[in-house]
């Protein structure tokens, strides 16, 4: 009697997204019917899927301001401190005895450190990658000793998280990741003028009224949330690679903000997709092969942005040639 009264208290709070997975599922099982495709035949290559397209529009959609600001080293730095936030999840687990999810930890301690940059940046009036060095060291650090204190089950468990892998996206990593995912695109749609005017002229930004440092302190929050959420399938010794990699294909080609923003997500969307199909095919893991698919994108990127702009300056007519033209046509 007690367990039924206690049941529908033990309902998870991500029950509605479990629902989204299900749907997602059907659909990715209708595709295999029609396509024949052999890995859409299993659910965890849906919710591997589901992940990498999350992960193709909400990278690209922070990297193009990092960039931008040359903040593209905070990924590593973030990555890094979420690599500590995975070992201090598994040494909880693992003392403690109780069910905290890795992911959780990773994300509490990524924002923290992605405060505690910005933090000692105000302080010490340091440059950015002094204060990103110093929590990247302390991050790595952190995790190793972790580890080291209990190296049985922790060496173990921590390998997926560093480099990454297809079959370890749960139904809760990838609830987690959706959540994460609407967290930054609805925090980037609201705040987007703001973040603009704070990439391109800070001091006209603040002159305006503008709080630059609680701008900024979003900014690097909304990328340890982009880190987080991309570690399950990247690990985090790549996962900065997608914040920065599609983005400057991008900025290749592109002649607007809003253009290189658009493009590095076709990218880095690309990237994922061929990843995953590769990965799985090949047997290889996949956050290595997403990033060498993006870089070879990055390669041709910058081929066909070379190839434009021969091809712009073979129109653009010397100011030579056209005085020359005047005159011709004046005699005439």
């Amino acid at each position: 009697m007690t367990g039924t009264l206690l049941a529908p208290m033990q309902t998870s709070p991500l029950e509605p997204i479990y629902l989204l997975l299900e749907l997602w599922s059907a659909l990715m099982f209708w595709l295999a019917g029609e396509t024949g495709l052999e890995m859409l035949q299993y659910q965890f290559m849906h919710r591997a899927i589901l992940v990498g397209l999350c992960i193709g529009v909400m990278a690209p959609l922070i990297g193009t301001f990092l960039v931008h600001r040359q903040l593209a080293l905070i990924g590593d730095a973030l990555a890094h401190t979420a690599f500590a936030g995975v070992a201090v999840g598994l040494f909880i687990n693992a003392v403690l005895n109780v069910g905290v999810s890795p992911y959780l930890t990773a994300v509490v301690v990524a924002m923290l450190a992605a405060l505690l940059i910005e933090l000692i940046s105000e302080a010490t009036d340091a440059y950015n990658d002094v204060s990103m060095a110093i929590v990247l060291s302390t991050g790595f650090a952190l995790g190793t000793t972790l580890i080291s204190i209990n190296a049985g089950g922790l060496a173990v468990g921590v390998n997926q998280y560093l480099f990454g892998n297809l079959s370890t996206v749960s139904n809760e990593s990838a609830a987690i990741l959706l959540v994460l995912f609407a967290v930054i695109v609805v925090t980037v749609g609201v705040t987007r003028n703001q973040l603009l005017y704070v990439t391109f002229d800070e001091t006209a930004a603040e002159v305006s009224g503008l709080s630059v440092d609680w701008y900024n302190r979003i900014m690097v929050m909304l990328t340890a949330l982009v880190v987080v959420g991309a570690m399950q399938i990247m690990g985090v010794i790549l996962v900065a690679a997608m914040l920065v990699v599609p983005v400057a294909g991008a900025a290749q080609v592109s002649r607007s903000f809003t253009e290189s923003l658009l493009v590095s997500m076709v990218l880095a969307e690309l990237a994922v997709l061929l990843g995953i199909g590769v990965a799985y095919y090949g047997e290889a893991t996949a956050g290595g092969v997403i990033v060498l698919v993006a870089v070879a994108i990055y390669v041709v990127a910058v081929l066909a942005g070379k190839l434009q702009t021969s091809l712009a300056d073979d129109r653009t007519p010397e100011i030579g040639s056209i005085e020359a033209e005047k005159n011709t046509s004046r005699s005439d």
